[in-house]
């Protein structure tokens, strides 16, 4: 039969100009937003400094929150948890630099960086070697059943935040960043805080290399082809119920690399903070697409773009904007920006 018979001519052949733009208007809504910025905040100087501010908050965000939408995403496990693999990454890595306050506290960047690779290299693998037991002893028994993910996760990040208490104490810890990447630097006017600069680069990295093995590696695709079809990657000879738990092993090692860089961010840690950036989390999300590594990214950089520029423009306004961002993009894509479909 011809390709060109009814019903069988390519459907981008059918589908209006709008129709075939609509995949890519998510890609837009970052610059679009940051435009809206400018002309809303009117000083170039301090639109720049929050615009930065808004990419750091949104880079910290994603990695957080790349681990998430793959467990989420990927494997369909609502894993209320993933804020406790947040807050023992920060300890850990608070813990590791304390314990190098001789490299952290001199002004040499190749010693600091070195401090910090340690630090981020110590949470996760603690963080990874607690996912995979997580996941075998917590979430492996109630795959399929969402409230039980929810109520026994829920339990596991209640244990984990005790356990918290009784390694580190139940005091909030300070910890200062290294010598060099304490300030700002000064560029058209603007200050730039040195860290947020880095934290801009650490998650554009991450966001590349985890599409990169998304998209074109053999795992990458064993893993999308599980989602899609687990059944037929079995009959191929993969296991893919190990593939899976590298996928939650993967994203609870993120979790520990965001907490490090969080708890830098704020330069305080407390048992509980896992609990409460999860919020934003789950928002970035939900907004992004089920699965979704792009969308994750773009839903983590309009959040801590909304977040800076409403805490500028209307402090009020701060309290709801990222609840009535959600609302906003799911009225308008309600599957997410870029959402994973998966196979029936």
């Amino acid at each position: 039969m011809s390709d060109s018979a009814p019903g069988h001519a390519p459907k981008m052949a059918s589908l209006s100009l709008s129709d075939r733009l609509k995949p890519w208007l998510p890609l837009l809504l970052v610059p679009v937003l940051i435009v809206l910025g400018f002309f809303a905040i009117g000083n170039p100087s301090s639109w720049l400094t929050l615009t930065v501010s808004g990419l750091a908050m949104g880079m910290m965000i994603f990695v957080i929150a790349s681990g998430m939408t793959l467990v989420f995403g990927l494997m369909d496990v609502i894993n209320f948890g993933h804020g406790a693999f947040i807050s023992f990454g920060a300890f850990v890595g608070t813990s590791v630099l304390l314990a190098l306050g001789t490299m952290t506290g001199v002004p040499s960047l190749m010693l600091n960086l070195l401090a910090v690779a340690a630090a981020v290299l110590a949470a996760m693998i603690v963080t990874g070697v607690m996912g995979l037991a997580f996941e075998r002893v917590i979430v492996r028994p109630v795959y399929g059943s969402h409230l039980k993910q929810i109520l026994v996760t829920m339990g596991g990040l209640i244990v984990a935040e005790q356990l918290i208490y009784v390694i580190w104490g139940g005091h909030e810890i300070v910890i200062a960043r290294p010598e060099t990447l304490k300030g700002a630097i000064t560029f058209a006017g603007a200050a730039l805080e040195k860290y947020r600069l880095l934290a801009v680069g650490v998650g554009l990295v991450v966001f590349l290399a985890l599409r990169a093995v998304m998209r074109r590696t053999k795992i990458g695709l064993i893993v999308r082809a599980g989602v899609e079809n687990p059944e037929m990657v079995q009959a191929l000879g993969y296991n893919i119920t190990r593939v899976f738990i590298g996928v939650f092993i993967a994203g609870s090692a993120l979790a520990g690399l965001g907490g490090v860089m969080w708890a830098l961010y704020q330069e305080i840690i407390t048992a509980h903070m896992g609990n409460e950036i999860m919020i934003l989390v789950f928002i970035v999300v939900i907004i992004g697409g089920l699965g979704s590594v792009e969308g994750c990214f773009i839903g983590a950089l309009t959040v801590g773009l909304v977040q800076n520029y409403a805490a500028f423009l209307e402090p009020k306004l701060a309290l709801i904007s990222n609840i009535a961002l959600m609302v906003a993009i799911l009225m308008w894509r309600p599957m997410g920006m870029v959402p994973v479909i998966k196979a029936k």
